[in-house]
């Protein structure tokens, strides 16, 4: 059902529109909510959330949410997938996890600031040296965020170890800037790192939920939340959530910096190209 309800997005009305993204961003809290609070959290008005229903080719509300409610009502396999089953076939498998993954990255545009986003890029194009620092799968995050970024021939590094992470952050300084990527703003190791560079004088950017301990602490914070089960399954939407949101700092500080940016670019495919033709001709 929610694969179904982000493929029809496109052909909705804007306002109708809006319900889709309500019911993918909070599939669960739609199926138990009022036509009044669904049109109220929607901004729109309670007969274009009838409209939204019939538009996917059912009767109502009542009707759409007995569908939305059979496809997210049961509890996954534990430690797997809160969704899917031992008895799922593969295609429910594809089914399932597409439709999760689209719901949540389209329903993260109400979590997300613009605002939030043009103050990181603002600091990382002003920082001597960016460094990131994550764990487990943020860890992994951190390395593509630097990976990333070292093409626009800035100094930058991650740091995937707790020690080395915290040696880093005693000689970070105020002209250079700490990101710190995790899901669940608990790692205490990551809020160790941070005290040390704040007492620096290192502005931290969090990609992390705003109400977080580690999210409390940062100067800008880029909420990433999801709906998954930490606790109970393993983490998957959050992590393309993050990347996601590495992204769109990516491209929105290659917009900042200009036409530079484009030229350092360029240079790094051209040595790669280099390579792959002396490959063919060996």
């Amino acid at each position: 059902m929610l694969a179904v309800i982000s493929q029809k997005l496109v052909s909705l009305s804007a306002a109708e529109r809006k319900v889709g993204e309500c019911a993918l961003a909070q599939p669960k809290w739609f199926v138990q909510a009022a036509v009044a609070d669904i049109a109220r959290e929607a901004g729109v008005s309670q007969p274009t959330v009838i409209r939204f229903c019939r538009s996917l080719g059912f009767q109502g509300l009542s009707e759409f949410k007995l569908d939305l409610s059979a496809s997210i009502g049961h509890d996954g396999m534990p430690y797997v997938h809160e969704e899917l089953n031992s008895d799922d076939t593969m295609q429910d498998i594809l089914e399932k996890v597409i439709g999760n993954t689209a719901a949540v990255v389209l329903g993260s545009r109400k979590s997300l600031c613009v605002a939030d986003l043009e103050q990181a890029v603002r600091l990382m194009a002003k920082a001597r040296r960016i460094e990131f620092y994550g764990a487990g799968n943020s860890g992994i995050v951190a390395m593509d965020a630097q990976h990333k970024l070292f093409r626009f021939g800035l100094s930058t590094v991650a740091y995937v170890d707790s020690h080395v992470q915290l040696m880093a952050a005693s000689v970070l300084s105020a002209e250079d800037v700490l990101v710190v990527i995790s899901y669940s703003g608990t790692s205490l190791d990551l809020l160790d790192a941070v005290a040390i560079a704040k007492v620096n004088g290192t502005p931290v950017i969090g990609l992390t939920p705003a109400d977080s301990p580690l999210g409390r602490i940062c100067d800008c914070v880029i909420s990433v939340v999801s709906s998954e089960d930490s606790a109970k399954y393993t983490p998957m939407v959050s992590r393309l959530l993050q990347l996601m949101v590495v992204d769109m700092l990516t491209i929105g500080l290659a917009l900042y910096l200009g036409e530079n940016v484009s030229e350092m670019l360029a240079k790094t495919k051209n040595s790669i190209k280099l390579k792959q033709l002396n490959q063919q001709n060996e």
